[in-house]
């Protein structure tokens, strides 16, 4: 499964695990929401509401993840106020559920007033599930 994410004039593409979070997140696509900054990561609440999924707080830059207390979508491109060093910090446990493709920290240089993240189909129509992973 595959989600496309534009924000300003950042357009990203990512890859969404093979877990319960990415499929629920997925079947409940588009977003087109406000969003918030918190250091360098991106989150916004989403109109569904998920478990907690093999929570952890360390991240890598790219990773993307749901926050349950704040029922929120988080892209980690860089160090958090939670951070204890290079790597991003969520605020509490996340699930990871995906992972941008290519260069996350363009995201510095972006600012816009909402977020749209949408499904990406195969040419056929089919929803592109080829590259799942756990």
């Amino acid at each position: 499964m595959k989600i496309r994410i534009n924000v300003g004039n950042a357009a990203l593409e990512a890859e969404l695990f093979n877990n319960e979070t990415a499929k629920a997140i997925y079947a409940a696509l588009p977003f087109d929401l406000p969003y918030n900054v918190w250091g360098d990561e991106i989150y916004f609440g989403v109109p569904i509401r998920l478990e907690q999924e093999e929570g952890q707080e360390i991240m890598e830059v790219g990773d993307i993840a749901y926050w349950p207390p704040g029922h929120a979508f988080c892209i980690f491109y860089g160090r958090t106020p939670a951070s204890t060093d290079d790597q991003p910090r969520a605020a509490s446990h996340v699930t990871r559920f995906g992972k941008i493709i290519g260069d996350a920290t363009t995201l510095r240089n972006t600012r816009g007033d909402a977020i749209l993240v949408e499904k990406i189909e195969e040419a056929n129509g089919a929803e592109d599930e080829s590259n799942s992973r756990d």
